[in-house]
């Protein structure tokens, strides 16, 4: 792929720019990759290489949406450089300071956050038992009240059409070992199904899943030990509700255990990361490489 003369840049009254560009450019890349840098483009003291564009670059585009991307990213390049040169001779000299104060404050907490992430993830111990779930549950239960109700139930969705929909009832209310075996059996005929009643799941994902059902109606169907047959034009909904716990009930530990968790990896990260930070200026002092020299 040969790509020749991408660009020239305007020359701008007070800082000069001027644009090299490749030839010979193989079909892989745009440019070849040289030893020594060299430069696209310069505005003032500032250049753009071609290794800078390189790595932009895509090796499925044609040539000429190459040559457009190059074209573009070096004007919108030097548009930058020379509003930026521009704002250091225009803006007052109070906010150029505040300005690159504000600038060194950012570089700094970037490669300091970065550095103590790489360290905290070296030495972090992320397994959290039950033990210590159980634990933290007893001792905060009162910081686990419920904002939603929640509900344990076992839910079948039949097509409008499904012929044996009373058997299918009676043995979803029922659900003895035979039943299970049963529905288990001819599973594959139901348009959505859930057996399992031992989780606890969200009445608004409930009311999501089951058309018929509003949260303006949803206290008459789910209540605990209640069976419920609903209907629409595209199904028949049945329900077996087996528990209930209603808002500000306290969460069962199975429902809060991932938010748990968390909560004990941010406490020991942030433990880590407080004992890290001590750890660093004690070896500094000790190795005279801190001082402080302002006196009580």
């Amino acid at each position: 792929m040969q790509l020749q003369n991408i660009i020239l840049f305007k020359k701008v009254r007070v800082v000069s720019v001027f644009v090299l560009l490749a030839t010979g450019i193989s079909c892989g890349s745009i440019f070849k990759k040289e030893e020594d840098r060299e430069p696209l483009a310069r505005v003032g003291k500032s250049y753009l290489y071609k290794d800078d564009v390189e790595a932009l670059l895509k090796d499925n585009v044609s040539k000429e949406d190459s040559a457009s991307f190059v074209t573009n990213y070096i004007n919108n390049w030097a548009t930058k450089q020379l509003l930026l040169s521009k704002s250091k001779i225009n803006l007052p000299e109070e906010q150029l300071k505040e300005f690159n104060q504000l600038i060194e404050n950012y570089k700094t907490d970037l490669y300091t956050r970065a550095y103590k992430e790489a360290l905290v993830s070296q030495t972090e111990d992320t397994i959290v038992t039950d033990a210590q779930l159980s634990s933290f549950y007893e001792r905060e239960k009162e910081n686990f009240m419920l904002k939603e109700k929640l509900v344990k139930l076992r839910f079948i969705e039949l097509s409008a059409q499904f012929l044996d929909k009373d058997q299918v009832a009676s043995r979803l209310d029922r659900f003895n070992a035979k039943d299970q075996k049963f529905l288990d059996s001819i599973g594959i005929q139901f348009k959505n199904l859930n057996f399992n009643d031992s989780i606890w799941v969200k009445a608004s994902r409930i009311v999501n899943e089951i058309p018929p059902l509003t949260f303006e109606n949803e206290d008459r169907y789910l209540k605990k030990s209640q069976f419920f047959e609903l209907q629409d034009s595209i199904g028949v909904y049945l329900a077996k509700v087996t528990d209930v716990l209603n808002t500000n009930d306290t969460a069962p530990l199975l429902f809060v255990k991932p938010s748990i968790k968390q909560i004990l990896l941010n406490r020991r990260r942030l433990e880590l990361i407080r004992k890290l930070e001590t750890e660093i200026i004690d070896d500094a002092i000790k190795d005279k490489e801190f001082e402080v020299y302002v006196k009580d």
